[in-house]
């Protein structure tokens, strides 16, 4: 597809504005645009990134999907919190994130206190203890 400059119209433009997107060939079609105010365009992801935790709505829920309340009692909750701010704790989120097993990672870093800490404090808000569930 071929797309002109925003600013002049030229055909083939080689550069695109860091903000918006829009395309422009030269320093002079750029110095002309930045004389207006532009605004980053939000794709249809972003735009899901941006709603707010009580908006959100699964596309696929499935018998084990966290309930969006459950979720913003996780965001809300100062003992997770106090957990993540650990260093140790967040490099071992990264290694089971970024592995190719996971379950065995996650079995692995079930022998970290730290990470049986943060699992034991999100665990109580999603599924809490007989004794604490509501009749």
């Amino acid at each position: 597809m071929i797309t002109n400059c925003f600013v002049c119209g030229n055909v083939g433009p080689r550069y695109k504005c860091p903000t918006c997107r829009a395309p422009y060939c030269s320093v002079g079609c750029c110095k002309k645009h930045k004389t207006q105010p532009c605004e980053s365009p939000i794709s249809p992801e972003k735009s899901k990134e941006h709603q707010s935790i009580n908006e959100r709505k699964y596309d696929f829920p499935t018998e084990d999907t966290v309930p969006v309340e459950k979720l913003r009692q996780l965001h809300n909750s100062k003992e997770l919190k106090q957990c993540l701010e650990n260093p140790h704790l967040r490099d071992i989120m990264k290694t089971v994130a970024s592995s190719s097993n996971p379950t065995e990672t996650i079995a692995a870093a079930m022998r970290e206190p730290i990470f049986v800490e943060m699992a034991d404090a999100c665990l109580k808000i999603v599924e809490p203890p007989d004794d604490a569930k509501p009749c």
